[in-house]
């Protein structure tokens, strides 16, 4: 059996990033290549650099890394005109202005929102929890609501409750309803829709091949999390009992 000293010998950088949390391996080598790593003062880009967990001073952004630091997991309500992005290069407003990034180096969103879609967007430093959500095995369900054009019949919602053929193939059934009216003076209304993959554009299409074309989108949940004590532009970290219930969907069952 190996003791802990035996396990901290010196190391990669990124996997010495990986473990402490801040990302996943690819990530921690996108970190380094972007050059916001350092060890002892010294900017890191090489791959093959080691450290000693030890003996060795690593920050990104300026924030120390240590192996013993737990995953960051938070969520965002996401406003309207903002790239599901960590960076952009036509400089467009981008997720990652709204996020504490160099209080949590490493952040990232899991899964993306469109633009002009609204809600519930969960970032992490774990990126083996964040790849296992996405995982088309997982069946994570996401809710939205939407603002439509019309209002769906029983019949039009059934096609989606069976699954529908869009261009890149058929979408799998979704639970889906018609809350109420839209905004007075139109003829609109608000429909319900949970998902559990994560297709481009994917509520907007399937809702669009029922004659209804989405005018305003928002996602209020994901997995178990839901969008509570979180006003538009705003963060906040999960608590303890939202982290155990994200990482327990994420885990994988026999």
């Amino acid at each position: 059996m190996q003791g802990s000293d035996e396990r901290l010998v010196p190391m990669r950088v990124q996997r010495f990033l990986a473990r402490a949390g801040v990302a996943s391996r690819r990530g921690s080598e996108a970190l380094m290549t972007a050059g916001r790593v350092r060890v002892n003062g010294e900017v890191v880009r090489e791959m093959g650099s080691k450290v000693d967990p030890q003996k060795d001073v690593v920050t990104v952004d300026g924030s120390v890394v240590r192996l013993n630091q737990k995953p960051c997991y938070l969520m965002l309500n996401k406003p309207d005109g903002y790239l599901t992005t960590m960076s952009d290069p036509y400089g467009r407003p981008c997720v990652a202005s709204l996020v504490p990034t160099r209080r949590y180096p490493g952040l990232f969103p899991v899964g993306r929102l469109d633009q002009d879609t609204t809600g519930l967007l969960l970032f992490t430093t774990n990126g083996d929890v964040a790849q296992r959500l996405l995982h088309p095995s997982r069946h994570v369900n996401k809710h939205y609501v939407a603002l439509v054009d019309g209002t769906p019949t029983e019949r039009e919602l059934q096609r989606l409750r069976r699954g529908i053929m869009l261009d890149d193939g058929p979408a799998a059934p979704a639970q889906v309803e018609v809350i109420g009216p839209g905004e007075s003076g139109g003829d609109t209304s608000v429909v319900g829709i949970t998902l559990h993959e994560g297709r481009k554009h994917q509520v907007k299409r399937m809702l669009a091949a029922i004659g209804h074309k989405v005018l305003r989108l928002h996602r209020d949940s994901f997995g178990p999390l839901t969008l509570r004590d979180c006003k538009a532009g705003s963060w906040r970290l999960l608590d303890e009992d939202e982290v155990r219930n994200i990482e327990e969907a994420a885990a994988w069952k026999e």
